[in-house]
């Protein structure tokens, strides 16, 4: 399967296995989704799971705030990270804050999903990458799958979650390749980093469509290189993200966000607080550029890839004291 078929299997099963499960956006019944992640669903499980919304990100997450509360499991789709800011008075004010607010008593087991990132030419708003926004909202998990294993495992781990979830579907790759993913339901954890290549001499941390491109550098460089997938953004697997540089004593950071306020920075301050006498060279991060993301004719230069990878990796290895 490729990423968005894994999607759409998931959904699949787990509107079957559970009826509580529902979806609901803007053009994801009868069109099946801008990028044909709900296509099949409409048909299989009628108009009272599978809700085509007027098109206000407001109304949709606020809707999908109320059906949780009422004990369904609602999937809301965001067709673009980039159209989430209207919701993010819902996502602030309910989302992240029902359970907390009520004392326990409310939870939201709700799954937002949002295709992000660049790398297919869109237009203005379709392209964003500021995960930082919900990671910095305590209360919401945030996944990002890599590869369509992945996909399909965590996000039947996230709708059964009780908690809220942001699910980050890196577009740029959804159809970018194939992998074997069991036809069967199966679950991955939402809490744990994977180790895709073991290496001694420096940690790339890395997610989403970014992971690629992490390895094509590694197999470039002249150095044992362990990238890491974190999956889980929030909350991170700190214990994997030490071990890993503390054994190799170098990090770089490799994601497609803007480089301010980005999640490396956080990760370098991880890694400054708890492996600094570690480190045999400081934490180098590439990124996206601190600009709005620019017009689709010169994306390709915006666009960390693994060329940059490559020269952060090549920084740290001939850094010294």
């Amino acid at each position: 399967m490729n990423i968005v078929t894994a999607v759409n299997r998931a959904l699949h099963q787990e509107m079957e296995r559970d009826d509580d499960t529902r979806v609901l956006g803007y053009d994801i019944g009868m069109l099946g989704g801008v990028f044909r992640a709900t296509e099949g669903l409409l048909d299989e499980f009628g108009p009272d799971r599978v809700i085509d919304t007027p098109l206000s990100e407001n109304g949709i997450v606020g809707t999908a705030v109320g059906m949780a509360m009422r004990d369904d499991r609602p999937v809301p789709e965001i067709e673009f990270m980039g159209f989430f800011y209207p919701a993010f008075g819902q996502f602030m004010y309910a989302v992240a804050k029902m359970y907390e607010r009520t004392g326990g008593d409310i939870e939201l087991p709700m799954t937002i999903r949002m295709p992000y990132g660049g790398g297919i030419k869109a237009l203005e708003y379709h392209q964003e990458s500021t995960e930082t926004f919900e990671i910095h909202a305590p209360g919401v998990r945030v996944i990002c799958p890599s590869t369509p294993y992945q996909a399909k495992g965590l996000l039947a781990s996230s709708i059964r979650c009780d908690d809220p979830v942001v699910f980050m579907e890196p577009k740029r790759i959804y159809r970018g390749f194939d992998d074997p993913v069991p036809t069967d339901e199966y679950t991955l954890p939402l809490d744990e980093a994977r180790i895709v290549e073991e290496g001694s001499d420096v940690t790339v941390l890395t997610w989403g469509a970014m992971v690629r491109h992490a390895e094509s550098a590694a197999e470039e460089v002249d150095a044992d290189v362990e990238v890491i997938d974190l999956v889980t953004l929030s909350p991170l697997d700190v214990e994997t993200i030490l071990e890993s540089v503390k054994k190799t004593g170098r990090c770089v950071v490799l994601h497609e966000a803007r480089r301010t306020l980005g999640l490396g920075a956080e990760l370098s301050a991880l890694v400054n607080e708890y492996a600094l006498d570690r480190l045999k060279a400081p934490v180098k991060r590439a990124t996206g550029y601190d600009v709005h993301f620019p017009d689709n004719d010169i994306e390709d230069d915006y666009l960390p890839d693994a060329e940059r990878a490559k020269h952060a990796i090549e920084a740290v290895m001939s850094y010294e004291f």
